[in-house]
């Protein structure tokens, strides 16, 4: 069963296609995470932050990553990092045309 990843900190920045440029190379190393199946990134420059929602394929592939992304953050100044791991309903996702399919 894949697990979930919910990740979002206070962020001053760059936005948009600035953050594009700028993380490319971080979006490119996360696709080589052990167990990783995909990721949305998210970003609020009003309220100046920023996220994402991940997709593992085990709680410890999870647990690894998000040990790793939190010291990662904290090593670029992020004071606060939110970081929680869930299971997935299945049927409710599916429902809802949730990205998600049963691996």
């Amino acid at each position: 069963m894949p697990y979930l990843v919910q990740v979002d900190f206070k962020f001053d920045g760059p936005f948009g296609e600035d953050m594009t440029k700028g993380f490319t190379d971080i979006a490119n190393s996360i696709n080589e995470e052990p167990g990783f199946i995909w990721k949305i990134w998210t970003e609020n420059k009003e309220t100046k932050e920023a996220g994402g929602i991940y997709l593992f394929e085990t709680k410890p592939d999870a647990e690894k990553y998000l040990e790793m992304h939190t010291k990662r953050l904290k090593g670029f100044g992020v004071e606060q990092v939110n970081g929680k791991i869930f299971n997935i309903n299945e049927q409710l996702t599916s429902l809802n045309k949730g990205p998600f399919q049963s691996l």
